[in-house]
C-alpha cells in the first residue's frame, strides 16, 4: 500500500473567546512580569489535521495541537517528500527516516510534533487497511473499559470550583484533576490560595475520589519544596509538572521526598527523553502526549520501557478537538469503551464544523 498524498490543514478558531482571568492556571510564564494573563500563550485555538492518502483508496487521519501553523510547514516541506511513494506498512522505517532526516532541528519540539501527527495518521491508515481497530494492532484489549479522569477544574472562585467538582462526581468520574493558580511570585499568600483550591475539591468530592493537581511547569524547585508539606494532608494521587521539563534533577529531588507522588513527561519527547527520566528516578507517574512524543510508534516503546510503573487513567478535556473531530469515545461512569468493529482510530473530520474555523491548507 503506497502513500500517494499527504494533506495538511490548520483549523483556527476565529469566533468569540473568553479572556482568561489572572491566576487561571500556573504556567512557565508566571515568573515574568507581564501586563496580560500569562496563560494566553498556552491556550489552544488552532489544530492541525493530517490526512495520508494511499493507492488503496484509504485515508489515515492524524492531528497535533502544538504550534499548528509551523508544524504544518515542517510536514509540507520536510516530511511529505519522504513519504510520497513509500510503503505505508513500513511504519518503523518511515518513523526513523523522518526522525533522522530532521535530526538537526526535529529531535524535540515542533519537529517531533510534526512526526507525531504523521505517525498517528499512518497507524490509522494501517488499521483501516487491516480492517481492525488500532488498539488491536498494538496487542488488543487488556481490560473491558478504560478509566478516565476529568481534567479541568481551573482556578476559579471556590464556589464555582466546588460546583464543577460536584458535577464530575455525579457524572461518575472516580478521579479528577485541578489546576493551581499561584506560583513563586505570589509568595506565601499565593500558597494559601493554592491550598484553598485543593481543600475545596477534596472536601467536595470526599476521600473516595482520586484528586490530582497540576502546576503546569509554573513553579520553581524551591517553591515546590515549600508546597509539598502543605499538600500532604490532602492525599493527592499526584502533583503534575511542578517544575519545567528540563529540570530533571528537580523532579528527582521532589520525588525523593516521598511526600506527594510526582508526575510529568507531557512535554518530553521520544523514548530517549523518557529513558533519561526513568534512569534519573525522576517520576512516580509518567505521562506522555501521543501527538507530541513521537506518535503511537514512540508511545508504545515508552510503555514497554516503563511497564512496571503504575498505570495512569486517560485524561479527557480538550473541547477544540471535539469540535473538529467526530468519533472519540464518550465517557460513561468514569470510563470509556473502545469499539471492536471500527477500523483504525475511529476518528473522522467534521467537515461541516470546519466552516466555523479559518482553514489554512
Amino acid at each position: 500500500m503506497k502513500i500517494t498524498r499527504v494533506r495538511t490543514r490548520v483549523a483556527q478558531w476565529t469566533g468569540e473567546t473568553t479572556p482568561l482571568p489572572p491566576h487561571f492556571c500556573t504556567n512557565p510564564m508566571d515568573l515574568l512580569s507581564l501586563p496580560e494573563a500569562s496563560m494566553k500563550s498556552f491556550a489552544f485555538h488552532g489544530w492541525l489535521i493530517v490526512e495520508i492518502e494511499s493507492d488503496a483508496g484509504l485515508i489515515g487521519i492524524g492531528n497535533a495541537a502544538l504550534a499548528p501553523l509551523v508544524t504544518k510547514q515542517v510536514i509540507d516541506q520536510y516530511l511529505a517528500p519522504l513519504l510520497i511513494g513509500a510503503e505505508a506498512w513500513d511504519i518503523e522505517f518511515l518513523w526513523q527516516h523522518m526522525y533522522r532526516n530532521t535530526m538537526a532541528f526535529g529531535r524535540k519540539g515542533i519537529g517531533m510534533t510534526a512526526i507525531s501527527a504523521v505517525d498517528i495518521a499512518l497507524w490509522d491508515l494501517l488499521g483501516k487497511a487491516a480492517k481492525q481497530p488500532v488498539f488491536r494492532l498494538l496487542g488488543g484489549r487488556t481490560k473491558q473499559r478504560i478509566p478516565v479522569y476529568a481534567s479541568r477544574l481551573y482556578s476559579t472562585p471556590l464556589d464555582e470550583l466546588a460546583s464543577e467538582a460536584t458535577r464530575y462526581k455525579s457524572e461518575g468520574y472516580k478521579a479528577m484533576k485541578l489546576r493551581f493558580g499561584w506560583g513563586p511570585t505570589d509568595g506565601a499568600r499565593g500558597m494559601e490560595r493554592n491550598i484553598d483550591l485543593v481543600r475545596t475539591v477534596r472536601e467536595t468530592v470526599g476521600d473516595e475520589i482520586d484528586v490530582m493537581a497540576d502546576a503546569y511547569m509554573g513553579w520553581t524547585l524551591d517553591y515546590a519544596r515549600r508546597m509539598l508539606p502543605l499538600l500532604e494532608p490532602f492525599n493527592l494521587r499526584w502533583l503534575e509538572e511542578p517544575v519545567i521539563p528540563d529540570d530533571v534533577s528537580g523532579y528527582a529531588e521532589l520525588k525523593s521526598y516521598g511526600i506527594v507522588p510526582i508526575a510529568g513527561g507531557e512535554h518530553e519527547f521520544t523514548v530517549y527523553g523518557f529513558r533519561e527520566l526513568l534512569e534519573a528516578h525522576a517520576l512516580d507517574y509518567i505521562q506522555f502526549d501521543t501527538n507530541r512524543v513521537g506518535g503511537i510508534s514512540q508511545a508504545r516503546k515508552i510503555c514497554a520501557m516503563a511497564e512496571f510503573f503504575p498505570p495512569v487513567d486517560v485524561e479527557v478535556g480538550n473541547e477544540l478537538f471535539w469540535y473538529i473531530f467526530d468519533g472519540e469515545p464518550k465517557p460513561v461512569d468514569g470510563s470509556i469503551d473502545l469499539d471492536d468493529n471500527i477500523a483504525g482510530l475511529g476518528i473522522t473530520v467534521n467537515e461541516e464544523a470546519l466552516s466555523r474555523f479559518k482553514v489554512t491548507e
